[in-house]
């Protein structure tokens, strides 16, 4: 851990010649370790570590410290809030236990501005759906919201009828009040009979609901929104939504790759429609093919791997 440096100490004292000597001396021997092969070989196995590819490599053993635990309560909630959702985002054990202790805590003490907002919108891009549920959580608190079946039905008549700017945020909130279990066949109701409004900033938020709200039955609706919507931003939140945003699992992306096989061959999409539909298939599988149809079936067809061809599941 680093500490301030003391001005009287003998690192900084010019007096200190003895210390001087010592430092010119552990450079000397530095140099003379760097020709040898065992210093390159050290330096090799560094350098490794430290290349900006391959896999992720731990600094620590990335667990929230004792310290930290036990400053929390004197901290403010919204304190708490960045600390532990910080600490979510950059996978520390136990962080994520602390928010479900304490997000019952914060309510009315909480405000989605400033670096918690900040956090928030990082954590919601995490590829750990652990940190995007971590950050769910805190908004729906930040938002001051209850998870209860009563919270939903005095959002129900705005998210249906309201004008557009209440209506818009109370189907963000039922998409994420359904993701943490209230009401998750209702919510996707309340949210598909929104998919076809008029007004493509209703239909924008009701495609974000659906996809946060993440349930199997969502899938087909984000497909043919992907496939149908007049607007070119409706149809590529359809698709960021069945690639990567939203809380759908790995698990529950790869059901929809069939389907977005089927539309890369149908001729009735544009071009940059056909494009989302090849990054989503990337995204989804890993794959780095070309946006070409033939390729990615005989890909899908070839797999061996069950994830992505259940029909060789069993042979």
């Amino acid at each position: 851990m680093g500490r301030a440096t003391d001005p009287n100490s003998s690192v900084n004292n010019p007096r200190s010649g003895r210390t001087l000597i010592g430092g010119v001396a552990v450079i000397a021997m530095t140099l003379v370790l760097i020709t040898s092969g065992t210093a390159r070989a050290a330096w090799e196995e560094l350098a490794r570590f430290l290349s900006l590819s391959g896999d992720p490599e731990p600094a620590s053993a990335n667990v929230l410290s004792e310290h930290e635990i036990e400053v929390l309560d004197a901290m403010s909630p919204q304190q708490q809030a960045e600390l532990l959702l910080e600490r979510s985002i950059n996978h520390y054990r136990g962080a994520n236990e602390q928010i479900g202790a304490r997000v019952g805590r914060w309510k009315t003490q909480i405000e989605m501005q400033g670096r918690l907002d900040d956090l928030f919108r990082i954590a919601l891009n995490s590829g750990d759906l652990r940190v995007r549920a971590a950050a769910i959580e805190v908004n729906i608190v930040g938002r001051k919201l209850e998870k209860t079946s009563a919270t939903v039905d005095r959002l129900e008549p705005a998210a249906r009828t309201g004008e557009q700017g209440p209506r818009a945020n109370a189907l963000w909130d039922i998409g994420l009040l359904g993701n943490r279990g209230v009401g998750p066949a209702r919510a996707a109701e309340i949210l598909l009979a929104s998919i076809h409004d008029p007004n493509v900033n209703i239909r924008y938020w009701a495609v974000e609901g659906l996809a946060y709200l993440g349930t199997d039955e969502t899938i087909e609706p984000l497909l043919e929104t992907l496939r149908d919507d007049p607007s070119p931003l409706i149809r590529e939140r359809a698709a960021c939504g069945l690639a990567q945003s939203g809380m759908l699992s790995e698990r529950q992306r790869r059901r929809a790759v069939p389907r977005l096989l089927e539309l890369s061959a149908d001729g009735a999409l544009d071009d940059e429609t056909r494009k989302w539909v090849f990054q989503a298939l990337r995204d989804i599988t890993g794959q780095s093919l070309p946006h070409d149809t033939a390729a990615w079936t005989r890909w899908y067809e070839t797999s061996r791997d069950a994830r992505w061809n259940p029909v060789t599941r069993d042979q």
